[in-house]
């Protein structure tokens, strides 16, 4: 989920299917003005329109594959056994689960809590930022490229570069708990880059010199409750534009991924954390591991928070197939963001790794 989403949020209270008339801003609501932005959207809901929705079937929760980083601490067996169970879950599922992961609940648990007093705040200190010490831009929630309500996600997030964050001296209570956090999941990532690089014969220093702390981002991500649930994304469909990305998300559930051609959803495990393969692993690997689509269905009645770990390179990095030949063209990271936010400008979406494989003869 990494800079090309397009969000929003909605304040759930007082919204109905049809609005009329825009309700008045409250300048103490966290909420941001939704009626306002996305009137004509609604007053425009026909049976035509009602075509463009997403319809959500109920489906089975299903356990990703669930990994004991325990381990890799232990014998030889049980280390290249743990090693082997990311890898393949890399391949198959481009998802997997981890425990024993080295971050303490502690750690999750401060994170969360900052994290929900941060999405409280009135809307228009978290819109021009004050208090705050992120990049502009940092905070997002809306679709300015929406044509119609099945292209809108029902969330808002922010999206801050750590380097904003790091070395900061821990202004204050969020930047100090998010550098902590940030800190100790950036190992996690790491670790597990190396593996699977190592799992392809590749013994690659490739992400320690590339995925600098500096140039990997933090998501906190806020889905509110939404009154139209069953027809409303609360983040589209989408793969990530990283490396990896490392998930810590709370019990409500809502996370769903492609697997076999059927999306399928996630069921939550409050003790592990979720991991996902990125478009740039997948083109570095060539095709090895996958960066699999996923989204995140709104629920009616609660809340869900969840904060994104993604695992990235400096934008003049130049990513490369490590294995010929290669399916991919070279392209740096730059670039292949670039090419992300025009696509979504012009289509409403994100066209991603296609748009880079060598021409075939």
């Amino acid at each position: 989920m990494h800079g090309h989403q397009m969000i929003l949020m909605v304040n759930s209270a007082n919204a109905p299917d049809r609005i009329d008339k825009p309700a008045r801003m409250d300048e103490s609501s966290p909420d941001p003005p939704f009626h306002e932005t996305y009137k004509t959207l609604f007053n425009n809901l026909t049976d035509t329109t009602q075509k463009n929705f997403p319809q959500f079937p109920v489906m089975e929760e299903v356990e990703l594959p669930l990994v004991d980083l325990n381990q890799l601490n232990l014998g030889d067996s049980e280390r290249e056994s743990c090693k082997k169970q990311i890898a393949r879950a890399s391949q198959e599922w481009g998802f997997f689960q981890v425990i024993n992961h080295g971050i303490s609940r502690e750690i999750l648990e401060n994170m969360r809590r900052e994290q929900v007093k941060l999405f409280k705040k009135p809307f228009q200190d978290k819109t021009n930022g004050k208090d705050l010490n992120f990049s502009a831009g940092s905070y997002r929630w809306g679709a300015p490229t929406a044509t119609c309500l099945g292209q809108l996600s029902w969330s808002e997030a922010f999206h801050v570069s750590l380097s904003d964050i790091l070395g900061s001296g821990g202004l204050n209570n969020l930047c100090s708990t998010m550098e902590q956090y940030a800190t100790t999941v950036s190992e996690l990532a790491q670790k597990l880059a190396d593996i699977l690089a190592e799992k392809i014969g590749q013994k690659s220093i490739f992400f320690k010199e590339t995925c600098l702390s500096s140039t990997c981002y933090l998501r906190m991500n806020r889905y509110p409750p939404c009154p139209m649930s069953s027809q409303m994304f609360g983040i589209m469909p989408h793969t990530d534009s990283d490396f990896l990305t490392v998930l810590h998300q709370d019990h409500i559930g809502g996370l769903q991924l492609v697997k076999d051609g059927k999306w399928i959803a996630v069921k939550p495990n409050p003790e592990a954390l979720v991991i996902n393969i990125g478009d740039l692993m997948q083109a570095w690997s060539n095709n090895i591991y996958k960066s699999v689509e996923h989204r995140v269905v709104a629920n009616e009645l609660k809340e869900r928070f969840s904060t994104a770990y993604f695992l990235c390179p400096s934008y003049d990095t130049v990513i490369q197939s490590c294995i010929q030949p290669s399916v991919y063209r070279r392209f740096s990271f730059g670039e292949y963001r670039k090419q992300v936010q025009e696509d979504v400008k012009s289509f409403g979406y994100k066209v991603g790794l296609p748009r880079f494989l060598v021409p075939s003869h």
